[in-house]
């Protein structure tokens, strides 16, 4: 059965109409809606990761926190950059939040996507020549830990003599099998598939082939199941995807919304020509009827839906009411009220 979630970016502006003036608003007020999407029976409460933005930078205390309050809702990231990572601290990180939420932990990581900063893991670092080959082997070497392989020795000299590998702690039992890898292209789905780690999808693919969003998307996923299947993982693979849905029910949300729907677009991103998917804008019933028909979506176990975060707990928690109860079910959700 498919689940939902949010995807919060966690932005902070201490600006006109903004609920969220600083990182503590933006911070607590997470937790907050998490709360609420669990009174809800949404799955998931999901966060983005920006460094050197004021938005959500700092994952795993957020996390951990969202998990001492709440009892069932999954916790995760859509996505962790790996280029910012030392793997050996954020597997400690990683499992320590997910034992104190439980197990519930569904994490996701990536190569990060374009940023303000000029060469901002250096400035953390972390130094080198191919970005994207730093965070896969990151990416390895975080799993490889959380999985207790040895990643040190025992000193002879404290023990006696006796010599031995030692993995990091704590470890968390289970938690190998929830992580995700954000894919921004039909290669790169391919390669999480090889890993055996789920996919996540956003509403950015950094190729196009001339098709519409939801089907690039869509031949993604099947190109990563197929790919599973090759390599003989024993698990079921999982996939995310997310989309930008703003139901509009009240006067206040035509006056926020109703000029930001839009299709799909096509631009250069880092030099690649890439392709965006559609936000999309009006009334429930008719969103409900486009989201059913976007393969993507169906093809998905589990659709984010990205939140405008300083509008504030109260009125994000209508949006996800409204979409729980009238738009979700079209795509084959039912809540799991505990």
């Amino acid at each position: 059965m498919k689940k939902i979630g949010f995807l919060s970016f966690g932005h902070w502006r201490d600006v006109p109409g903004s609920q969220t003036r600083s990182a503590a608003d933006s911070l607590l007020q997470t937790i907050e809606l998490a709360e609420a999407a669990e009174e809800l029976g949404v799955d998931g409460a999901f966060v983005r990761v920006h460094h050197f933005e004021r938005q959500l930078a700092s994952p795993f205390p957020l996390l951990a926190a969202i998990g001492a309050r709440t009892r069932r809702i999954e916790i995760g990231t859509g996505v962790i950059d790996m280029r910012y990572e030392n793997p050996l601290y954020m597997a400690e990180e990683a499992a320590a939040a997910d034992l104190i939420s439980g197990g519930r932990l569904q994490l996701g990581i990536s190569r990060g996507s374009p940023e303000t900063a000029l060469r901002g893991a250096e400035t953390f670092g972390y130094v080198a020549d191919d970005a994207a080959e730093m965070a896969r082997s990151k990416a390895e070497a975080f799993l490889a830990a959380i999985d207790g392989a040895p990643v040190a020795r025992t000193d002879p000299g404290r023990t006696g003599g006796v010599s031995g590998h030692l993995a990091v702690q704590p470890q968390s039992p289970g938690l190998r099998d929830r992580i995700w890898w954000g894919a921004g292209s039909r290669a790169t789905g391919q390669w999480a598939a090889k890993l055996g780690v789920h996919l996540q999808s956003s509403t950015l693919l950094t190729e196009d082939t001339g098709v519409p969003f939801d089907q690039l998307q869509a031949e993604q996923i099947r190109l990563f199941k197929a790919a599973w299947a090759e390599h003989g993982h024993e698990r079921t693979p999982r996939v995310s995807v997310s989309r930008s849905v703003l139901p509009i029910t009240e006067a206040i949300d035509e006056l926020y919304f109703g000029a930001q729907g839009h299709d799909d677009q096509v631009g250069l991103l880092e030099g690649v020509r890439s392709r965006f998917g559609r936000t999309y804008v009006g009334e429930p019933d008719r969103i409900a009827a486009e989201l059913a028909a976007d393969e993507a979506v169906r093809e998905a176990d589990y659709v984010l839906f990205t939140v405008p975060n300083q509008l504030g707990v109260e009125y994000n928690a209508r949006i996800l009411g409204t979409i729980a109860a009238h738009v979700a079910p079209a795509i084959g959700w039912k809540p799991r009220n505990s």
